[in-house]
């Protein structure tokens, strides 16, 4: 059995790990094995080794042995040694680039302007004010907030969610009805099928990606249609079918058109005549811009509609926080379906979070984020009206992205041009037919979905003069 090494927590050198194999002396096999692993790259250059006596005693060597393995890969080159700075890997050696295999991938080169939509500035992120709000959250964290705890999440950021829904989103709920997840799509994988069967009413426009975790979950979608008006619930009042609706009320996505008020009391009351649900995905109901923020749907009846939110576009998406407002009959069902504690979100970023919500930093954040981001909306607009007319911009009020819909007659030959254009000026967006659901029985539309919140302030002028020359010329 090969003899092996971990480097003991006394020890001055780097963890490491040696397996003493092959042919040979106990001395050739630790040179053979130090000099692989110089090679591979385990070793990185300016690592420092062991000493002589913590690796003998922990190989079972003689300190001899050791000693003249050092000396002979420090006269190869392979290691260095200076007086008082111990032996470490010599800065030359660099690990050989294996060898391609014939179907191997080529890497892809990042393109130059990221216009991706749904994804905010990461270098506006709060770090000072997030990182004070942790210290302030961990010094006053009680001891049993780092021992199991509650599924529905910490509850101290129940009760600051609870609060801030209801002053800005007009959500009605309360701390026992909200519980913590890790996003929109962890709160759709906890809801269906364990809570709620399917099938599942959408809107016909939509992202890809709920739909495939949709379908792997094996739920059925009946797409509704679109109008100026938002989703048109007249189709499920038809239906026998789905007992549960996906909406995005405040602004749908990715049109970016607000549901009119009628077709909201008409799905409320289709959920209670028929004791039916709705999902409301209010995926960025912070950032309105023109007028005053539509209210969440849920305010109109919170046994029937479970309100769902995070924080991916105000704050980060690597936070992984998001929430649920629950109708009271179905929290300890969702719960059951949480399950273990390996799925629940961390502790220390809810009380962080908790602690942001609580003292306004939070509310401070969304207010520059809003004036940030309407000035590059501002900006968008601007240039696409100068530079190609022809296009109609919508979906602009609010949210984190613009439609650019290509002039009447277009197909989708005329969007796939345009988005090669795009490739080729170095930018990274999306075409509106992607989104359309495979069943609508509306005909998709063709455009160009642009995110205006990705860049830096000083990267976005560039990213605007590129996507002005990938704009398909008028008529």
């Amino acid at each position: 059995m090969p003899e092996s090494w971990v480097n003991s927590a006394e020890s001055l050198g780097a963890d490491l790990h040696l397996e003493l194999t092959g042919p040979g002396s106990r001395r050739a096999a630790l040179i053979r094995a130090l000099r692989d692993a110089v090679r591979s790259g385990r070793l990185a250059p300016g690592t420092r080794l062991p000493p002589y006596r913590s690796l003998a005693a922990d190989l079972g060597l003689a300190r001899n042995t050791v000693a003249d393995a050092y000396a002979e890969l420090v006269a190869e080159g392979w290691l260095s040694a200076r007086q008082g700075s111990g032996t470490r890997v010599a800065p030359r050696a660099q690990p050989l680039t294996p060898a391609r295999s014939p179907g191997a991938r080529t890497p892809v080169s990042r393109p130059a302007h990221n216009l991706l939509q749904g994804q905010p500035d990461a270098a506006s992120f709060p770090r000072t004010a997030w990182l004070a709000a942790a210290r302030r959250a961990l010094t006053a964290a009680p001891h049993d907030a780092f021992g199991p705890g509650d599924p529905r999440g910490r509850p101290e950021l129940r009760r600051a969610l609870a609060d801030y829904l209801a002053r800005t989103r007009g959500v009605r709920t309360d701390p026992e009805r909200l519980v913590i997840c890790s996003g929109f799509a962890h709160a759709l994988r906890l809801l269906l099928p364990a809570v709620l069967p399917g099938p599942l009413a959408v809107e016909s426009y939509g992202l890809p990606f709920h739909r495939r975790l949709l379908a792997t979950a094996g739920i059925p979608t009946h797409p509704l249609a679109l109008d100026e008006h938002g989703a048109d619930p007249a189709q499920l009042a038809s239906s026998t079918e789905p007992k549960a609706v996906l909406l995005t009320p405040a602004h749908q996505f990715p049109l970016g058109v607000p549901m009119h008020p009628q077709r909201r009391a008409e799905v409320i009351n289709w959920a209670r005549e028929t004791g039916g649900y709705v999902l409301e995905d209010d995926y960025d109901g912070e950032f309105r811009y023109d007028r005053k923020p539509v209210g969440a749907l849920q305010g109109l009846d919170p046994e029937r509609v479970l309100h769902i939110g995070s924080v991916s576009k105000s704050l980060s998406p690597a936070l992984r926080l998001g929430w649920m407002a629950l109708p009271d009959r179905l929290v300890e069902a969702v719960l059951a379906a949480k399950g273990e504690r390996e799925a629940w979100a961390g502790v220390t970023d809810q009380l962080t979070l908790a602690e942001f919500l609580t003292h306004g930093a939070y509310d401070r954040h969304i207010r520059r984020m809003r004036r940030r981001y309407r000035r590059r909306r501002d900006q968008l607009v601007d240039a696409v009206t100068a530079h190609a007319p022809h296009l109609t911009v919508t979906g602009i009020a609010a949210g984190l992205h613009a439609v650019l819909q290509l002039p009447d007659g277009s197909g989708e030959p005329d969007e796939r041009a345009a988005l090669r254009a795009a490739r080729r000026q170095g930018l990274a967006l999306d075409g509106l037919s992607a989104y359309h659901h495979p069943e609508a029985t509306m005909p998709p539309r063709h455009g160009l979905v642009v995110g205006y919140a990705t860049p830096s302030d000083s990267a976005f002028p560039g990213a605007l003069e590129a996507l002005c020359r990938a704009l398909p010329p008028g008529e």
